[in-house]
């Protein structure tokens, strides 16, 4: 149907982002993400043209997943039976996506990483000056409180499954414990990027909920600095 006018028309444009915002959980992250990165544009005060590499990055990716979004639904309307030609395309309406995704990682490492860079060591050395045997007590404990909970909570498998992801957890306490042993700004991102990949893998395989994979994510870091911190003032 046409638009009489011009507030219907962006009544319509609101409806479809109101959509995608609640029928497309990667939407929803993408919205998240851009969030959290316009927090820190105000944290760091980057300049003008920074900010605008920002934008332009944030605003590529969500309009490539809506167009992703616009693709799928429209295949979907026209069949209901798979096709290589209609797998095909909404194959690169995704392939937009992480092509947008990418550039945007990388206007963000751009931007970012050599303001957070000079802060990362002396984060690290605040805790980390700690034997590398630490590193070991760390992980058994992230381990048996994983264990612990599943008991608790009666859900999945010692390693498939239930609240929290061990994955996850044991993903990011390594990632943890690679931050404060190597104080290298550029390895701590690889492994946290690392981490968040497997935890992804968890969700997307539909064997964890997201929730289950950031609370074992949490409990992975929490734990590992708490070893690292606390353990050796008591000696």
């Amino acid at each position: 149907m046409k638009n009489r006018n011009l507030l219907e028309s962006f009544n319509r444009a609101a409806s479809g982002i109101i959509y995608c915002l609640r029928t497309q959980r990667n939407f929803r992250i993408h919205v998240f993400a851009a969030a959290a990165v316009l927090l820190l544009s105000l944290w760091f005060h980057i300049s003008k043209g920074e900010f605008l590499l920002v934008l332009a990055a944030i605003f590529l990716v969500l309009i490539t997943e809506a167009i992703n979004t616009a693709v799928e639904v429209t295949i979907d309307l026209i069949t209901d039976r798979y096709h290589p030609l209609a797998a095909t395309a909404k194959n690169l309406a995704a392939g937009a996506v992480i092509l947008a995704a990418v550039y945007a990682v990388i206007t963000g490492y751009l931007v970012f990483f050599p303001k957070i860079d000079p802060l990362i060591p002396k984060v690290i050395f605040a805790v980390g000056d700690s034997p590398v045997y630490l590193s070991l007590i760390a992980l058994l404990l992230v381990f048996l409180a994983v264990l612990f909970l599943k008991t608790r909570t009666g859900k999945g498998l010692p390693f498939s499954g239930g609240m929290p992801s061990g994955h996850a957890a044991l993903g990011f306490a390594i990632a943890t414990i690679i931050a404060l042993l190597s104080g290298n700004g550029l390895v701590t991102a690889l492994a946290l990027f690392m981490a968040f990949l497997l935890a992804e893998s968890r969700v997307e395989t539909e064997i964890h909920t997201p929730v289950e994979a950031v609370i074992g994510s949490l409990l992975g870091i929490f734990l590992t600095l708490l070893i690292f911190q606390l353990l050796p003032r008591l000696r």
